[in-house]
C-alpha cells in the first residue's frame, strides 16, 4: 500500500489539503484514541465503538457497515490484531473501497480534447457555495489559458445572477446573462451559441438553485439539455452537482434527490475546511459510485482541489 500514497500534489496543495481537513482528521482520532484506550487488540467493543465513530462522522450507515465488514474479516484472521494497527487498517480499507468507484484519479483540472466547447452544467440547491464553485472553476481553467464562457441560468435568485457576474469580472471571463426571473433554458442557448462563436474551451452553466419539487427541477433541466443541445447534439458534457459537505448526512439526502431528478455525472464538496464532517466524502463516493472530482478546503480560489483518493487518504489518516 505505501506506493499508493506517495505525493501527487504540489507541496501547497497537499498542505492546503492538510489543513482542510484537519478539523475531521483531530475529531475523528480523539474519539478513536478514547475508543482504543486500555486496549490492546481489536475486540467487538472496539469495533463497536468504531462502528458509532464512523457513522458520527458523517461516513454514513451503509458505507460504515462495509468498512467494519473488512476489518472484522482481518481479525478473523489474525486474532490478536493490535489496537496500534488500526489506524493504518482502516487507513488501506477506505482507501480500497473509494478505489473501487472507478472513477480516475486527478491530479489537475483538466476537460477532453476532443470536445470543444466542453459543457459542463452545475447543479445544486442554494448555499452550498455552487456559484462560487463555478467561480473558482473559471478561475483554474482560464489560469490554464483556455477559453471560458459562463452562463447565469440560475435565474430564480438574484444574488446568483450577479455573484457569477461579478466572479466572471474577477477572473476576465464572459458571463452570459439575462438577468433575474427570466428563463433559465434561454439563458444557456445563448451561453453554448457564444461558446461556438468565441470556440470557447468550455461553458459552465450555473443553474437549479432550488430543489423546489422533483418534478419542476425535472423538466428544467430537461428543457435545458434540449436547447443546447441544438448547438451541441451530446451536450451537456458532465452535469456536476455540488454539495457542501459541512451539512454531513444533509448533503447525502441532496445527492439522492438530485440523482433521482438527473443524470448527475460528478460531485463537488464544498466546506470542508470548516467542519468535522470530512469523512462525508467517504460516504458518498461510496454510496453513489459517481465521481467526486472536486473538493472545497478553504476560501481562495487554489482550494478549490481536484480530489485525489489516495491524498485524501493520506491527509486524512496520515501522522
Amino acid at each position: 500500500m505505501a506506493a499508493l500514497f506517495k505525493n501527487i500534489f504540489s507541496k501547497e496543495k497537499k498542505e492546503s489539503l492538510d489543513k482542510g481537513l484537519e478539523k475531521s482528521k483531530t475529531s475523528f482520532f480523539n474519539k478513536l484514541g478514547k475508543a482504543v484506550a486500555g486496549k490492546s487488540t481489536v475486540d467487538v467493543e472496539v469495533l463497536d465503538e468504531l462502528e458509532e465513530i464512523l457513522i458520527t462522522s458523517d461516513v454514513g450507515v451503509d458505507t460504515t457497515i462495509k468498512i467494519i465488514e473488512r476489518i472484522e474479516e482481518r481479525v478473523a484472521r489474525d486474532k490478536y490484531l493490535g489496537t496500534e494497527e488500526l489506524n493504518s487498517i482502516l487507513r488501506e480499507e477506505i482507501a480500497a473501497l473509494l478505489a473501487e468507484n472507478n472513477s480516475e484519479d486527478l491530479v489537475d483540472f483538466t476537460i477532453p480534447a476532443d470536445k470543444k466547447p466542453y459543457v459542463l452544467m452545475v447543479v445544486g440547491v442554494n448555499g452550498v457555495g455552487k456559484t462560487t464553485t463555478i467561480g473558482k472553476l473559471a478561475a483554474q481553467f482560464h489560469k490554464q489559458g483556455k477559453k471560458v464562457v459562463l452562463g447565469a441560468a440560475d435565474t430564480f435568485r438574484a444574488a446568483a445572477v450577479d455573484q457569477l457576474i461579478l466572479w466572471g469580472e474577477r477572473v476576465g471571463v464572459p458571463v452570459v446573462s439575462h438577468g433575474m426571473n427570466t428563463d433559465p433554458a434561454s439563458v444557456a442557448y445563448d451561453a453554448v451559441k457564444q461558446a461556438m462563436e468565441q470556440q470557447a474551451d468550455i461553458v459552465i452553466i450555473d443553474t437549479a438553485g432550488r430543489l423546489h419539487t422533483k418534478v419542476n427541477l425535472m423538466n428544467e433541466l430537461s428543457k435545458i439539455k434540449r436547447v443546447i443541445q441544438k448547438f451541441v447534439a451530446e451536450a451537456p458534457h458532465e452535469v456536476m452537482l455540488v454539495l457542501d459537505g459541512s451539512t454531513g448526512q444533509n448533503a447525502m439526502n441532496q445527492a439522492k434527490e438530485f440523482t433521482k431528478a438527473t443524470e448527475v455525472s460528478s460531485l463537488a464538496i464544498t466546506k470542508l475546511d470548516g467542519t468535522a464532517k470530512g469523512g462525508v466524502v467517504i460516504g458518498i463516493s461510496d454510496a453513489f459510485k459517481i465521481p467526486v472530482k472536486y473538493i472545497g478546503v478553504g476560501e481562495g480560489i487554489d482550494d478549490l482541489q481536484v480530489f485525489n483518493k489516495a491524498e485524501f487518504v493520506d491527509s486524512f489518516f496520515g501522522k
